[in-house]
Order: C-alpha cells, then structure tokens, then sequence
C-alpha cells in the first residue's frame, strides 16, 4: 500500500480482491489502535504510525523468512542438533559406529554427547536436558518407561570373569554358586544391586571387597587376581581384558539395552534419525 498508493493497484500487485485488501487494512487498524492510512485526494497515504509499521514490516519479513529456511534445513537433516547422553560401555562401543555413520549420511546433524547411568539419564530425558537417552535395565519393572518411546537394541548378557590362573578359568559354563566363596568385585550401583539379587538366589551373599562404577578398573583387578567379577558382554567388549578368563555364568542373566526419548521428539527427523543409527550400530 505504502508502494501502490490505493487498494486497488495493491490488490493487483497482490493477486487478490480490493474489498479483500480494504478488509485486511480495516482489521490491522483495529489491532493496532490507531489510523495507518489517510485518503488524500485519489491516493491513500501512509499515517505516522503506518510508516512506523512500514519501518518495521520489512525486518519482520526477512526474519520470517530466515526462520522458515532455518525449520526446513533441520526437517530436511541439513541441520539439526541432537543431545545424547550414554551409559560409559554404550558410549564405547554402540555411540561410536552410531554417531560415524549419522555424520556420513547427515553432516550438518550435530549430536552432543554426556555420560550417566540409569535411573539418572532417565531423569535427564523428562527434565529436557538431553533428547535421547541409552539406557538399560534388569527386568522390566510396572509403568516404569510407560511415558516414553522405547526402542530395544540389544540384549546384553551377564558373563563372569576370573583371573587367568583361577581354578574356573578353563570351564565353558560355571554355576554362580561355585563363586560363592571368591572375593569379589562389583561394578555400578544398579550392577551391584543385580549381582546380590542373584548370588543370594543361588544361597549365599557375595563378599564384595571393591565396588567401582569403572569397568576398566573392575578388569584389572580381576587381572590382578584380587577376585572375581560378573559383567555386562558389552563392558568387556570394550575393553582389552588382560588377564582375565571369561566363562559363562548359570542361570542366565540380561540387561535390556535401550534408547529412549519423549513421544513429541520422536517426530523430530534428526532425532529419529540418530534412533535408527543406534538400532544399526547394535545389530553389528
């Protein structure tokens, strides 16, 4: 209208009715309090406030369009930013391949990485301070995840390790109760809490001498031969055991590995990408 100088040439100019226009003009002159044109003559003609609207129009546009730009590059995973938070064995040995492979098909996807374990990482995901979270559990408890998107990953099941001259190091399956009278080394809290659930199962309680929530450090003082462990596949995979055995532990044991995240964000492409590339990296 500024440009044109009356409703008709800026229907014209617009592709639409002149009422439509005068109806437009009517309606923003009433949401802003205050006249934005004056007739004068046969032209219509800016008011102090309209050139001010006018002013302003033009960064309002451009922002608008920078905006719409930005929200189709990141539906379209040319950009994007993804934050994940990993339990440590996740983080070596399922992020990795996840995380090369999402860059190689989507560069300008950014994924952050942090650490924690369960029910902490959890808790990080329904406070909005990470978008995905791995996780992992022993038995699924009532309602626990029912509130989020849950996709399985893998199965990872518990094996037991012993020092390299143990009397146990040659044998292909050992019943847990054989250990009964080893000392023994137990990893993080929620490991530890499963370990006693089991041994005490099997009629007797373990003689924790070390509890360390670092896997590495649970290896090498079984290589030390300062007892026996039971350990995540996935925590051994990702460390050279170095004077150790490992032996499978009876009864079975598994932890669930999972990714999970909140039913709205799973729409969101980058995410979802990122969800599929950690599926891949566990089927490998």
């Amino acid at each position: 209208m500024s440009t044109t100088g009356s409703f008709s040439a800026a229907a014209r100019e617009l592709g639409c009715t002149q009422p439509a226009v005068s109806q437009q003009m009517k309606a923003l002159e009433s949401s802003a309090g205050t006249p934005l044109l004056i007739r004068a003559g046969r032209e219509m003609r800016l008011t102090q406030a309209g050139q001010a609207l006018v002013r302003h129009a033009s960064g309002i546009l451009a922002g608008l369009t920078a905006a719409e730009e930005e929200v189709a590059a990141i539906a379209g995973l040319r950009a994007g930013r993804v934050r994940l938070v990993s339990f440590p064995s996740g983080s070596s040995t399922l992020v990795p391949g996840a995380l090369a492979a999402l860059r190689a098909a989507h560069p300008g996807t950014r994924v952050s990485l942090v650490e924690a374990e369960p029910p902490r990482s959890v808790e990080m995901l329904r406070d909005g301070d990470c978008d995905i979270a791995l996780a992992f559990r022993y038995g699924a408890a009532c309602g626990e995840w029912d509130d989020l998107v849950v996709r399985p990953l893998l199965a990872d099941r518990l094996v037991g390790l012993v020092p390299e001259g143990h009397r146990l190091a040659g044998a292909e399956t050992v019943g847990i109760g054989e250990l009964a009278g080893e000392p023994w080394i137990a990893g993080c809290p929620r490991c530890r809490r499963q370990l006693v659930e089991v041994c005490e199962t099997s009629g007797f309680t373990p003689r924790i001498d070390f509890a360390t929530d670092d896997y590495p450090a649970v290896i090498g003082l079984v290589g030390a031969g300062l007892g026996v462990a039971v350990l995540p596949e996935l925590a051994i995979e990702s460390v050279r055991a170095k004077g150790t055995r490992t032996v499978t532990v009876e009864p079975a044991v598994e932890r669930e590995i999972v990714a999970l995240t909140l039913p709205d964000l799973a729409q969101v492409p980058a995410v979802a990408a990122t969800l599929d590339e950690l599926a891949r990296a566990a089927t490998r």
